[in-house]
């Protein structure tokens, strides 16, 4: 049997509701647990759909009117459903064309592209409207000059023009515009809204991205700049492809199960039924539907086993879905809006029966605290306070009362503790009148931190603060019940863990961004995305958080002095310099005759490979030997010119970085697995074992080094076999070697002389007394033979007795 939403929409009391709109108020029937924030988002979604918006029901009228476009005979069961509340049409996350495909030769110049579109596109509001402040500025200091027009409009008399006009050039504006501003013409630009880009879905090798190669700085980059989905498997891509242009519902469970009571599973699998069958009608070949409020279920029936019963109620979904895979994610804000879901936090905010907007510890929280056993006052007094200074700690009545206060100041500091949100506004004027802060409390001006000029400490006021307005969730509160302890630890990941089960059944990866820092670099992001990929994560989208508006930087505006407008010079005759540029030619830099470095035996692909180095004294790279055992005479050869080229090209200056960069991931045999180095298990090559190890070594590249010895397995021809099998890994001792420490040498090294032979201590030369010099006056004339010299200035007087 059927679940009977029908009857149960009918029987519905819908009473008469005022809704504002733009300009009018609206007559609404609406369910009495409507909010108006959610009957209003119900209307946008009507108008946008087409419909009439007039008095009388244009709810039911819209959603007739759009459940009779789908196929079928289900319209009025349908309908039902969207007056119930239970299912909201959306649209689901907006996706490029096609999935592109990291490995392409064009990828990188698309994404470069469209990278480059969207910082455009993101800076041209900020622009516009700076671009149009200056010029008003421009205008606003003639307007604002007094005196003849002729000199206001002057930059050159009118000192706030010539700043002005400066500021608006370096905005971007022409003279032209500078000068039309200057005449009076006002520039009043609106930016367009910055429409939301498109996601874009790019698939690529997860152990490419997984080792650090360069498919995963460009995907790094673009996420960074614009919006993407990287997924490792072309299923999973075209499937996050496909469900954006599929029809997507999201489904309220909170919702279904306050209306189907114990029931929930019956009444789920019939909902998914009915819409599957109206969506699948319209031709699709997949469709998407979202759950909602999952997480507030889960949570009003218990979380001890929430992972369990997410898995068990997405499998009812699909298994409802009468051979279509769905997706089990739709990313929608406006359906979710008209649905009064939200993400997963301790609060929310909630409007009353008198229409006033109050903050509430969420529905499914108290639930899950009364079901553990918790104390549910507590927990609100913790979240919310007790709005009064009465025996709060750190602060409270006896303390004021010590420093001055009266019943008088008590009674209205108490009244503006129900009123205000934060201790320090309850502590001003007026609140507490002018007078009796300058003649009581001595206060000449009204403090922000009046609490602390009477000699309050900060931790005495965060308690107090906390006592009276409450604490922004429940981390702290010492009554949480065991069982609720990690999910009120984190919320947001105890959410996550919920979509990662849903994932596990869901034809199409979760498409949720990750939130990172604002400040995440390129290389911090590849990272990230190395990480994703050897956790076996279908698809990571990484976002960077919202920065701060203002305030990150401090920076001060030089007073530059006005250049005065000069007359022109007379000419005059003056010296001609000639000045001739002189180019140096690079001079090459030797390494010393006796030198340090270091020897790295291994293999790669089974073929011995020795690599030498040579440094400067002060640990940089000027050298390397490539030496390879049982290799044909030609390509030993040329791999030793080819170290001969490197290593002149090291003492020409050119960095270590552009060698690495351009030989790493170079592909050719011997190739595969690499043994005898602990840092390096894998290379392509043999060039790109080599430079893996320099990177590695000098340069602190640790995104080139691999702990897996088969991701970059070529499986092609030419591996020979190791003599010796598996040699040891080689310990890492103190050298004094840089390159074989990487860098980790402690800076207190000295070099003792060693082995030096003891020579006969020189007897100190005999001392001369030094005599006042007649030419300069110090005392450093001394006699050398038959003559005198002095050590200062060099004169040779001749001395007579």
């Amino acid at each position: 049997m059927r679940f009977p939403f029908a009857p149960h929409a009918a029987a519905l009391p819908r009473p008469m509701r005022q809704i504002e709109r733009c300009g009018r108020v609206v007559s609404v029937r609406a369910p009495d647990a409507w909010t108006d924030v959610q009957i209003e988002a119900w209307l946008d979604w009507a108008d946008a759909e087409g419909f009439a918006v007039s008095d009388g029901d244009p709810l039911a009228e819209a959603m007739a009117g759009w459940a009779a476009k789908l196929p079928g005979d289900d319209a009025i069961e349908l309908t039902a459903t969207l007056l119930l509340g239970l299912v909201s049409p959306a649209r689901s996350t907006r996706i490029g064309p096609d999935v592109l495909n990291l490995s392409d030769p064009g990828a990188g110049d698309t994404l470069a592209a469209e990278g480059a579109r969207r910082r455009a596109s993101r800076r041209a509001a900020g622009a516009i409207e700076a671009l149009a402040a200056a010029l008003t500025t421009v205008s606003d200091a003639v307007s604002r000059c007094e005196g003849p027009r002729a000199d206001c409009a002057d930059p050159a008399s009118n000192p706030a023009l010539a700043r002005a006009a400066l500021a608006a050039r370096r905005t971007g504006a022409s003279d032209a515009d500078i000068l039309r501003a200057i005449a009076g013409e006002r520039f009043d630009a609106v930016a367009s809204p910055v429409p939301t880009p498109p996601l874009i879905v790019a698939l690529a090798d997860r152990a490419m991205i997984a080792s650090g190669a360069p498919d995963a700085l460009l995907a790094a980059e673009a996420a960074l700049e614009g919006d993407l989905l990287l997924t490792f498997e072309p299923d999973d891509a075209e499937s996050a492809s496909g469900s954006a242009r599929s029809p997507a519902i999201v489904l309220s469970l909170t919702g279904l199960r306050a209306l189907s009571g114990a029931g929930v599973e019956t009444a789920l699998g019939d909902l998914v039924r009915l819409w599957t069958r109206a969506l699948t009608a319209t031709g699709a070949p997949s469709i998407a539907i979202g759950l909602g409020g999952l997480g507030d279920l889960v949570l009003k029936e218990g979380p001890d086993d929430a992972r369990s019963r997410a898995a068990e109620l997405a499998g009812t979904v699909t298994a409802a879905c009468e051979g279509v895979a769905p997706s089990l994610f739709v990313d929608d804000v406006e359906a979710a809006l008209r649905l009064a879901l939200s993400p997963l936090a301790v609060t929310e905010v909630w409007q009353t029966g008198d229409g006033e907007i109050v903050r509430r510890l969420r529905p499914a929280l108290a639930s899950a605290i009364r079901r553990a056993g918790g104390d549910l006052e507590s927990a609100e007094r913790h979240l919310f306070g007790r709005r009064t200074l009465v025996d709060a700690p750190g602060v409270d009545h006896a303390a004021l009362r010590a420093r001055g206060f009266t019943d008088i100041e008590l009674e209205a500091v108490e009244t503006a503790v129900a009123q205000v949100d934060l201790l320090a506004d309850a502590l001003r004027v007026p609140v507490l009148d002018a007078g009796f802060l300058r003649d009581v409390l001595g206060i000449a001006d009204a403090a922000d931190d009046l609490l602390g000029h009477l000699g309050f400490s900060a931790d005495a006021v965060a308690r107090a603060q906390a006592w009276a307005f409450g604490e922004p969730d429940l981390t702290e509160w010492t009554g949480v019940p065991a069982a609720l302890r990690p999910v009120l630890a984190d919320l947001p990941a105890f959410e996550a863990g919920l979509r990662a089960v849903v994932e596990q059944v869901s034809a199409a990866p979760d498409p949720a961004p990750t939130i990172i820092d604002w400040r995440t670099t390129a290389m911090q992001a590849a990272r990230l995305l190395g990480d994703a990929a050897r956790d076996g994560r279908r698809a990571v989208r990484l976002q960077r958080a919202m920065a701060p508006a203002s305030g990150i930087l401090n920076l001060v505006e030089p007073d530059e002095p006005l250049r005065q407008r000069r007359r022109e010079p007379e000419t005059r005759a003056v010296e001609r310099v000639v000045e001739k540029v002189i180019e140096r030619d690079r001079t090459r830099r030797k390494l010393p005759d006796r030198r340090k470095g270091y020897i790295q035996k291994a293999a790669v692909g089974g073929h011995k490979v020795y690599i030498h180095t040579g440094e400067y004294e002060d640990g940089e790279l000027g050298e390397i030997f490539i030496d390879m055992h049982k290799e044909g005479a030609a390509f030993r050869s040329l791999m030793n010119n080819f170290a001969i080229a490197i290593s002149i090209g090291l003492q020409y200056g050119v960095p270590l970085d552009e060698f690495v960069d351009a030989f790493v991931f170079t592909r050719f045999e011997p190739a595969g697995r690499v043994t005898g180095n602990d840092s390096i298990r894998s290379a392509t090559s043999i060039l790109d074992y080599i430079f893996r190890e320099l990177g590695v070594s000098y340069l602190d590249r640790r995104e080139l080094a691999n702990a897996d010895a088969e991701s970059l397995n070529a499986d092609g021809l030419g591996l020979g076999k190791a003599e010796d099998g598996e040699p040891e890994t080689v310990p890492a001792a103190r050298f004094i070697s840089k390159g074989f420490a990487r860098g980790a040498a402690p800076d207190n090294l000295v070099v003792l002389p060693f082995g030096h032979p003891r020579g006969t201590p020189a007897s100190p030369p005999a001392a001369t007394e030094a005599v006042a010099c007649p030419a300069c006056g110090d005392f450093t004339l001394q006699q050398r033979g038959a003559g005198w010299s002095c050590d200062t200035c060099g004169a040779a007087p001749s001395m007579q007795g």
